[in-house]
């Protein structure tokens, strides 16, 4: 699991099963607001760039 914040939002992209993809959740304090489904992490990390701009060195590998 990854995780960044960015903009006073937390951002976190968990895997599911192989066959549905990868979800790029968005996080307002403890609220999540939005959550998007993409075919792997780096769609996932791009996504986040392109609707949010967090980096792709604000990520960090997290383990739960």
């Amino acid at each position: 699991m990854l995780n960044a914040v960015f903009n006073d939002l937390r951002f976190r992209i968990e895997p599911d099963f192989p066959e549905v993809g990868v979800y790029l959740y968005v996080f307002d304090g403890e609220k999540c607001i939005y959550d998007y489904l993409q075919d792997d992490i780096k769609m996932c990390q791009e996504f986040a760039f392109d609707e949010f701009g967090v980096p792709l060195t604000a990520w960090t590998e997290i383990d739960l």
